[in-house]
């Protein structure tokens, strides 16, 4: 492969990342922090994110998240942490849930129900404290406890796992 060649991939390479490349002798970007699972350990992924078409069409616009089964209630599985820093804006009952909501700046803000929390609006949160545990209500999962986390960016939702795990597909280059 020529060096043209291999010039070229790396910058689509960093495009496809999201970064440009650096100028001759400046520092590189630091990496974007990544926010860590709502859950620990890692759960199972019960119902994938999947928006609407249009704003007022039904749709999953977070994603939901199985924790490790117990059957010891209160355990520590049952218990919700903050995936990032951020500030209490909601901490309440929507329709027959409680919610909690953290804005974690830069127009970002996660909402996690069905959630038990003695937090109150304007509490500050760290990344990894327990925000409230997981209440035990039939009817949004098939499984008898989930977690629903839905991320908003401005307006809209967007993929909580992206905020977690790298979901860019994999690209295959030539090998010449």
């Amino acid at each position: 492969m020529t060096l043209p060649k291999i010039a070229h991939l790396l910058l689509a390479a960093a495009v496809l990342a999201g970064s440009a490349p650096a100028a001759p002798g400046a520092a590189p970007a630091p990496a974007q922090p990544r926010w860590d699972w709502p859950l620990s350990p890692k759960p199972k992924v019960a119902q994938p994110f999947d928006p609407p078409d249009k704003p007022w069409l039904s749709g999953h616009r977070g994603v939901d998240l199985a924790p490790e089964s117990s059957s010891t209630p209160g355990k520590a599985d049952s218990q919700v942490f903050a995936p990032a820093d951020g500030v209490v804006t909601f901490a309440g009952v929507v329709v027959d849930r409680k919610v909690i909501t953290i804005d974690h700046g830069g127009g970002l803000r996660s909402s996690f129900e069905p959630v038990a929390s003695e937090l109150q609006q304007g509490d500050p949160v760290a990344k990894g404290q327990v925000i409230g545990t997981i209440e035990d209500i039939a009817g949004h999962c098939p499984a008898a406890k989930c977690l629903h986390w839905g991320v908003r960016r401005g307006d809209d939702y967007v993929n909580p796992l992206a905020f977690v795990q790298d979901l860019r597909p994999s690209i295959l280059l030539p090998l010449d």
